[in-house]
C-alpha cells in the first residue's frame, strides 16, 4: 500500500454536520486527491467518497430524555469506532459537532498522539462553559463557525480557526422572491408563511399541533393567506399529514413540500421557524422569522437553568440582542405565534431593517469556509 495515501477519520452526528463533512471531503481532496476517509456520516459525505462504518442517524438524538433512551447503543458505537481507530491509527480525526459523542473520542485518540480538530465550537457561550477544560484536552485544533467563538479559544491557549458558515456561502446574498412564487404559481400579492417545525421526528411531534392551530388563526385574521411546510423526510411529513387529519385541519391552505426549505422561506412574507440551524437560513434569506420550540418539560427545565443568554434563537446570538421574537415553551400558544407573525409582517420598517442586519451578518459569515477550514487542516496532514 503507499505510504503516503493519508488515512482521515471523520465523525458527523446529524444532518447539518453531512453537509459540512461532505464541503470538508471535496476541499481537502484539492490537496490530497488520494486521501481516504472513514468513519460516520450520512449520504452527502458517503456520495463525496467516505466508506461509512455506522449511519449517523444512530447519532441523531434530541434532547436528554431521548439520549438517555439510546444511550448504550451510543455508547456501543463509539467503543467499537475507537478499538477500531486505535488498532489502525488514522493520520488525522476530525469530529463535526456532536460533541457528547465526539470529545470522549477525541480525547482518547490525542492521548495516543493522533491529531484531532473539532470542526463546530460546542456552544460554550450560551451554557456548558466549563467544557472548555474537556475541549483544550481533546483537540489539536478547533474550527468556529461564528467570529465571537474564536476569542474564548484564544484566551483559553487552544489552537483556533474561525472559518465562517457554509450557509452563507450557499445561499444567495440577494434571494429572488419574485422569482421563487412564479415558479410556485404563487400570486405577488398573496401573503405566504413559511412554516418549519424541524426535521427531527421528534421535534415534529412536539410543534406540528401548535403550528397547524396558529396557521388556522393567521387565516383567520390575513384570509386569503397560504402555508408552506417543507418537511426533512417521509416520516415527518407523514407525522405532520396525521395531525392535519386529527385536527380535521385538511381545508387549510397548506402545501407540504419534501424538502425545498430555502425555497419556502425565499418566497415567504414570513417565517415560523423551530430554534435550530434553520434560524440562521431564514436570517441570510433575509426574511422576518418568528423563533419557537417545545421539548419535554424535563429538557427544557434542565437545558434553561445551564443556559446563560436570554436568548437561543443563533440571529439574535450573533446580533446580541433580540432582533426577532423567541416564543418558546409554554408561551408557544398558537394565539401568541400568530399576533407575534402577522405584528412583524405587517410591519415595514420592521422588515426593511431586519433586511439590513441580516445582510451585514451574511458579509461576516461568508468566509469560503470548507476552503478555510482545509487549510487550517493540512499542516496536520503534512507533518503526519
Amino acid at each position: 500500500m503507499n505510504q503516503t495515501v493519508k488515512t482521515i477519520a471523520i465523525v458527523a452526528g446529524e444532518t447539518s454536520g453531512d453537509l459540512l463533512g461532505s464541503h470538508l471531503i471535496e476541499a481537502l481532496k484539492l490537496s490530497l486527491p488520494d486521501a481516504r476517509f472513514i468513519g460516520i456520516g450520512g449520504p452527502k459525505m458517503q456520495a463525496a467518497g467516505m466508506d461509512i462504518r455506522f449511519p449517523m442517524e444512530k447519532l441523531a438524538v434530541f434532547g436528554y430524555i431521548d439520549a438517555l433512551r439510546h444511550y448504550r447503543e451510543i455508547l456501543g458505537i463509539r467503543n467499537k469506532l475507537k478499538a477500531e481507530l486505535i488498532a489502525n491509527p488514522p493520520d488525522l480525526f476530525i469530529g463535526i459537532d456532536a460533541p457528547d459523542f465526539n470529545l470522549d473520542l477525541e480525547l482518547a485518540l490525542k492521548q495516543r498522539g493522533i491529531p484531532t480538530v473539532h470542526y463546530v465550537s460546542p456552544s460554550i457561550w450560551a451554557w456548558r462553559g466549563e467544557r472548555i477544560h474537556k475541549i483544550k484536552s481533546a483537540v489539536s485544533h478547533i474550527l468556529t463557525l461564528f467570529p465571537f467563538e474564536s476569542a474564548i479559544y484564544e484566551q483559553a491557549g487552544v489552537p483556533v480557526t474561525y472559518v465562517g458558515h457554509p450557509l452563507a456561502d450557499m445561499l444567495p446574498e440577494v434571494p429572488k422572491r419574485e422569482l421563487m412564487r412564479e415558479q410556485m404559481r404563487i400570486h405577488k400579492q398573496t401573503k405566504v408563511f413559511a412554516l418549519l417545525p424541524g426535521s427531527r421526528q421528534s421535534e415534529v411531534r412536539h410543534l406540528a399541533e401548535t403550528y397547524i392551530q396558529t396557521a388556522k388563526l393567521i387565516l383567520e385574521k390575513s384570509p386569503g393567506a397560504q402555508f408552506l411546510v417543507p418537511l426533512a423526510s417521509r416520516e415527518t411529513r407523514t407525522i405532520f399529514e396525521d395531525t392535519l387529519w386529527k385536527l380535521e385541519a385538511q381545508e387549510l391552505p397548506i402545501t407540504m413540500l419534501f424538502g425545498h426549505a430555502h425555497d419556502a422561506m425565499i418566497a415567504a412574507d414570513g417565517v415560523l421557524v423551530a430554534s435550530g440551524t434553520a434560524t440562521l437560513e431564514a436570517a441570510l434569506l433575509k426574511r422576518p422569522m418568528v423563533i419557537t420550540y417545545k421539548m419535554s418539560p424535563l429538557t427544557y427545565k434542565l437545558s434553561k437553568r445551564k443556559a446563560y443568554l436570554p436568548y437561543v434563537g443563533l440571529p439574535n446570538v450573533l446580533a446580541g440582542k433580540f432582533v426577532v421574537p423567541e416564543i418558546l415553551q409554554d408561551d408557544a400558544t398558537p394565539e401568541n405565534l400568530a399576533q407575534a407573525l402577522l405584528n412583524l409582517v405587517g410591519d415595514k420598517n420592521a422588515v426593511a431593517e431586519l433586511e439590513v442586519l441580516f445582510g451585514a451578518m451574511h458579509t461576516q459569515l461568508k468566509q469560503d469556509t470548507a476552503h478555510k477550514a482545509a487549510q487550517a487542516i493540512l499542516p496536520y496532514l503534512n507533518a503526519a
